[in-house]
């Protein structure tokens, strides 16, 4: 057996099957880093506790740290997330080299959807109602839904573009 080889039998089926798995693995977090820019900025006008932002253009999320909201376009769709960490509301941080949100207290891991990957946080990302109108996104900052709490609430806080 070959000890740099760990299956023992360079060239086979099984060893081609994991080096592609893990190239596409690697290639498909690169295509989404590229597609997911951060910016930061502000809200286009504010009444009362609605937001207003522009639909961004391309996947990606805008930071506006003023109303401590994350705006996010992903895949066709737009979310408006709260920027504190459900776990201990710690201001999250976009990680480029895992694709993910995170935690940088005690490192609660989340898609770019707000879904929950791994940590000690116990859901996913906090999401505000948030709704079209023209080519702008309203977000409720009255409006805060939690994944634990308010499934429904949390899985239609989204705008599909």
């Amino acid at each position: 057996m070959n000890r740099g080889d760990p299956l023992g039998c360079p060239g086979c089926p099984l060893q081609a099957r994991r080096e592609f798995l893990s190239d596409a693995s690697a290639l498909l977090a690169g295509v989404v880093f590229a597609r997911l820019p951060i910016r930061f900025g502000h809200a286009l006008t504010a009444i009362g506790d609605e937001r207003s932002y522009p639909i961004p253009e391309s996947d990606g999320a805008t930071i506006d740290r003023d109303n401590e909201v994350i705006v996010v376009r992903f895949e066709q769709k737009a979310y408006a997330f709260n920027l504190s960490c459900p776990h201990q509301h710690t201001a999250l941080r976009w990680h480029p080299e895992d694709v993910q949100f995170q935690c940088p207290k005690h490192h609660s891991r989340y898609r770019p959807d707000g879904s929950f990957v791994s940590g000690r946080a116990t859901r996913g990302m906090d999401r505000f109602a948030l709704r079209r109108q023209g080519g702008n996104l309203v977000v409720d900052l009255d409006q805060l839904f939690r994944q634990d709490r308010d499934p429904a609430g949390w899985g239609s806080a989204v705008v599909s573009l």
